[in-house]
């Protein structure tokens, strides 16, 4: 369950006041290191890797399983590495707010998926060890609590965005890349396009992709 939701009214224009509308998503490694929310609360580096990377590979899981396009399920990423930028792990559920994230992605991206299968899927992969979960679910009383936490999460994540959905990926430009250097049938642009899904460090793996290319390293041909 997630905690520390009181006053999520009260911290909306708190959070907008802190970060303005349009936040500021670039930050040091120092800041993302040392003194991320989570730091403070006691998780350390280590920890928070590992949780970060869990919430990626849960929406990875939960957007196939809902059949949203990759550029989807990166948005959602996008919207929880920024939330928790700027909120701790110690105080929410990751899983939780990586649903939140993606039910907001499916709208931003114009694919959007109805409330009650991402709820649905969700429960089900939360809970995946237990065999009962998919019926339990089902049940009014288990499906009302789910939604009603999903619907306050989303309060908390708009606001602590400052309402900024705005992402831009490295999908574009890679792709004209791509058609630039004509390897749409060579295997690094499979390649390029992994290396993106995987690390996924937005427009700076895209534009390292690109200069890659124009150094002509298409000229060595791979074998696919």
């Amino acid at each position: 369950m997630m905690t520390g939701y009181s006053g999520v009214e009260s911290s909306s224009s708190q959070l907008q006041e802190d970060y303005g509308v349009r936040g500021r998503w670039y930050m040091s490694r120092k800041e993302i290191e040392e003194n991320s929310p989570s730091r403070r609360d006691g998780i350390d580096f280590k920890k928070e890797t590992y949780l970060r990377k869990s919430y990626c590979t849960f929406l990875q899981d939960l957007g196939m399983r809902l059949k949203v396009p990759q550029v989807t399920i990166a948005t959602a990423i996008i919207f929880c590495h920024r939330f928790f930028l700027r909120q701790s792990h110690a105080m929410n559920d990751r899983r939780i707010i990586a649903t939140v994230c993606m039910f907001l992605a499916g709208k931003v991206e114009e694919t959007p998926r109805p409330l009650k299968d991402v709820i649905l899927v969700s429960y089900e992969i939360i809970h995946k060890k237990d065999q009962s979960a998919a019926q339990r679910i089902k049940l009014k009383e288990i499906y009302e609590q789910q939604k009603e936490l999903i619907l306050l999460g989303e309060r908390v994540v708009l606001a602590t965005l400052g309402f900024d959905l705005n992402v831009h990926h490295p999908y574009k430009p890679l792709v004209e890349a791509i058609k630039k250097f004509k390897v749409a049938q060579n295997a690094l642009a499979q390649v390029a396009w992994n290396f993106v899904n995987d690390g996924y460090d937005r427009q700076k793996i895209a534009t390292s992709l690109y200069q890659l290319l124009k150094q002509k390293i298409v000229h060595y041909s791979i074998p696919i």
